[in-house]
């Protein structure tokens, strides 16, 4: 009886260290997966990091090269307030968005809004 017992705990305490092993390994494999999954995440985020640096330097030869000269605020102003007319605001709107006159949108706005017009012309002559 003593035997048998001390038998099953020494089989049980064999099957607990292999329990802890398998876990253990399961846990490595576990992790290895993460840290791929991490690297591709991180390499993605670099190539868009890179993609927007690029496009930063191509707006900024072109308005270089085509001798315009904008300063930050300018071009933040411009962009913002194209966002807001592609979003169907009303000019009246921006302006008091903000807080320019509307004369200001309208000169800001007039080379998106004559590129719309000649399309609306094209589809109604069909």
């Amino acid at each position: 009886m003593g035997w048998t017992l001390a038998i099953l705990f020494v089989i049980s305490a064999v099957l607990l260290i292999i329990s802890f092993s398998k876990s253990l390994q399961a846990s490595k494999v576990e992790q290895k997966k993460i840290d791929m999954v991490h690297i591709s995440v991180m390499k993605e985020i670099n190539d868009v990091k890179e993609s927007i640096r690029n496009i930063e330097l191509d707006s900024e030869v072109l308005l270089k090269e085509a001798g315009i000269q904008l300063s930050p605020e300018d071009i933040l102003l411009r962009r913002e307030v194209l966002d807001l007319y592609r979003r169907s605001y009303s000019i009246e709107s921006i302006a008091d968005k903000k807080q320019v006159s509307e004369g200001e949108i309208q000169s800001i706005l007039a080379p998106f809004q004559t590129t719309k017009d000649e399309r609306r012309k094209a589809v109604n002559e069909n």
